[in-house]
């Protein structure tokens, strides 16, 4: 910080603490800006800063609440925020209406924040150079808007990079990047010398299969797993595709194993997946923060919103918790309904007849065994064993 903006370490008394409150009054909360600022300390230079102003403005329209952009900022990461918000006007000038804008933004963070929307300079770049007019960019960019994530434009420049190196001409490389964007995004490619070898090395025969028949090309170029194509022939592909690309934005490697593993962990729709990360982070929680706790333990993804949201609510309203407590227990929201509110609301019962230490972390009070809670948390009080019977029954009748 002290090599990007030196001149913040010279301002006066009270000059640092009334730039983060010109923050704070656009609807910031204060861990969000000191967030903001360790990854962006150029905020702090100067006049508030128009550019990210125009990003909060853009995204209040579009429905997104002030503190949305902290959950998916990293302080690990540093931002571009003017051309996070040429992105945002991009996205505007091709097409899209506010309502379709919000959901993009919120299937694909990444879009925004993961390389501060550097690949739509890649993507477009690159089509306008091929040829194609910014109106029939504009086209395929609103056909095909994962075509703007950071992975399916890092693979459609490899695509592209490849049927250069095999030298096929510019005006086909257009047609075939064009006609097949959306699938050539989805996939990684083998290296052209891979490919090669099944021609020989002959070039000129390879570029004419693909101009004859792209799809051979496709069977020939991508890395695809037996495993993979099991998993596309059980289901339905488009839920499959949206299934991977959910993974790969949580941070899961294209065809690894890991990325095997996880396919057969994570049950439910791409979009499905998406809509209860969401709803982590929407309860506080950072999006890095997220994405680990859920690749610790798969099947938090596997409830409902609604039970994910009704075991938040339980930690807040029972004990008083914030969020992260469970950050390092992700499992804490595996556990069902009734043990977590019957054990919750019996250890509030202890602390509010002065029986138990305050501010006992969540994984001893969930997941420790029956005996062992009864144990500690039940004999301790003489009334104890009445009024876990109680509350046992209460929630197991909610139930």
């Amino acid at each position: 910080m002290y090599k990007e903006v030196n001149e913040i370490f010279k301002y006066g008394v009270g000059v640092l603490n009334m730039k983060l409150m010109a923050y704070e009054r656009l609807g910031l909360g204060r861990s969000t800006v000191i967030k903001l600022v360790t990854c962006s300390p150029l905020l702090l230079e100067g006049e508030i800063n128009n550019a990210f102003v125009g990003i909060l403005e853009k995204l209040k329209a579009l429905g997104f609440s002030s503190h949305w952009i902290g959950g998916y900022i990293s302080s690990k990461n540093t931002y571009n925020w003017n051309r996070i918000l040429d992105t945002l006007c991009f996205l505007e000038e091709v097409g899209y209406s506010d309502e379709e804008m919000g959901a993009l933004l919120r299937k694909d963070t990444a879009l925004l924040f993961e390389g501060s929307g550097k690949q739509v300079y890649v993507v477009v770049g690159a089509l306008l150079k091929l040829g194609l007019k910014m109106y029939e960019v504009y086209g395929l960019v609103l056909k095909n808007p994962q075509i703007l994530s950071p992975k399916s434009a890092k693979n459609f420049w490899k695509a592209l990079h490849f049927l250069f190196e095999i030298g096929m001409e510019t005006e086909n490389i257009a047609q075939i990047l064009s006609s097949h964007i959306e699938i050539l995004g989805s996939h990684s490619l083998k290296g052209p010398k891979t490919v090669l070898r099944k021609f020989s090395g002959d070039k000129h025969s390879l570029c004419e299969t693909i101009k004859k028949d792209p799809s051979a090309f496709f069977n020939l170029a991508f890395k695809l797993k037996s495993c993979n194509a099991e998993y596309v022939a059980a289901r339905n592909p488009n839920n499959f595709v949206e299934k991977i690309d959910f993974l790969m934005r949580i941070g899961y490697v294209e065809n690894s194993e890991d990325m095997v593993k996880a396919l057969k962990r994570f049950r439910g729709r791409g979009d499905q997946l998406q809509e209860r990360f969401d709803c982590l982070v929407g309860a506080g929680l950072d999006f890095n923060e997220v994405s680990s706790m859920v690749k610790q333990a798969p099947t938090v993804l596997n409830q409902t919103k609604d039970i994910l949201e009704r075991k938040i609510e339980c930690l807040r309203n029972y004990l008083g918790y914030p969020v992260e407590s469970i950050v390092s227990f992700p499992t804490y929201l595996c556990y069902d309904m009734e043990r977590i509110s019957a054990r919750l609301s019996m250890y509030a019962w202890l602390r509010e007849k002065g029986a138990a230490k305050p501010m006992l972390s969540v994984s001893t009070l969930v997941a420790s065994s029956d005996v062992r809670f009864v144990k500690y948390f039940v004999n301790i009080h003489p009334e104890g064993p009445e009024v876990w019977e109680n509350f046992k029954k209460m929630f197991t009748l909610e139930e």
